[in-house]
């Protein structure tokens, strides 16, 4: 699988960039994702940004931000990390 893929609407990440920028083991992804510890969101560019999809991974005090454009290659990504809450 290339990095990213969208076929007919349908976008798959390969794992292993989330769990990379995330801290995890490639095989705990869809398994947190399952229990809702690890979410994600996934908007489609309008006006400027038409044919670029912005996806965001969620998990613990981690952000991962992938924007891609209709081919699936990646243009952005950006990691931050908001700490834990005391």
């Amino acid at each position: 699988m290339d990095e990213v893929e969208i076929h007919d609407g349908v976008i798959q990440v390969d794992v292993s960039i989330v769990s990379q920028h995330l801290g995890l083991e490639p095989f705990e992804v869809q398994r947190l994702m399952r229990e809702g510890k690890l979410t994600s969101r996934f908007e489609r560019g309008v006006d400027e940004d038409d044919g670029r999809y912005r996806l965001t991974f969620f998990h613990g005090g981690r952000r991962l931000r992938l924007i891609i454009d209709e081919t699936g290659q990646i243009l952005r990504q950006s990691l931050v990390d908001f700490g834990t809450a005391a």
